[in-house]
């Protein structure tokens, strides 16, 4: 869908590394080599979108690090087609809301570093989470947005033991309960 609104690839792929997840950061170089693209035309991308301050810069030692401007006045739009080109909307819509008594949602894994690959891998906290119709929902929504969606159900006393190990990875956090009602 992107692809057919901005003709650069490099364009698109930095819109997907920055917007996914808003809390990504990145240099030149690094992202050069993620991509397996020449620096200059990273550079020349990252410098269009930082001019439109769609993109933020800050100085850390000698490197540029550029990430989401959450302020700029398009961001959330910008994130949004971002998050529909994905079918990372579809997901919430179609399995979060119908999964039972979810307590937290998040996606971990290449998605939540800002890498389209084609398998999001969801988290699901919660209890008595009902698992034939989250089965039924992640084949429908593989169909509509054509990726892989693999789900990894947690009782929240299993999350509470591997939550220090989901703290050392990138997590987009897709849903969390409110509990001060």
């Amino acid at each position: 869908m992107l692809s057919s609104l901005i003709t650069s690839q490099t364009r698109i792929k930095l819109l997907l590394k920055f917007f996914l997840n808003p809390d990504t950061r990145g240099y030149l170089r690094q992202l050069s080599a993620e991509f397996g693209e020449s620096t200059n035309g990273i550079r020349l991308e990252l410098n269009k979108l930082a001019e439109a301050r769609l993109l933020s810069v800050s100085s850390e030692g000698r490197n540029k690090v550029y990430n989401a401007n959450v302020s700029h006045p398009l961001f959330t739009e910008i994130r949004n087609i971002v998050l529909k080109s994905t079918g990372i909307d579809k997901v919430v819509n179609n399995i979060i809301n119908k999964v039972g008594d979810l307590e937290l949602a998040f996606i971990r894994g290449d998605y939540a570093r800002g890498k389209d690959s084609g398998l999001i891998d969801l988290t699901l906290v919660g209890k008595n989470l009902n698992s034939r119709e989250i089965e039924r929902v992640r084949a429908k929504t593989e169909k509509l947005i054509e990726r892989k969606i693999n789900i990894l159900q947690l009782e929240p006393e299993e999350y509470k033991k591997l939550e220090s190990t989901f703290a050392k990875e990138p997590l987009f956090i897709l849903y969390k309960r409110d509990n001060s009602q």
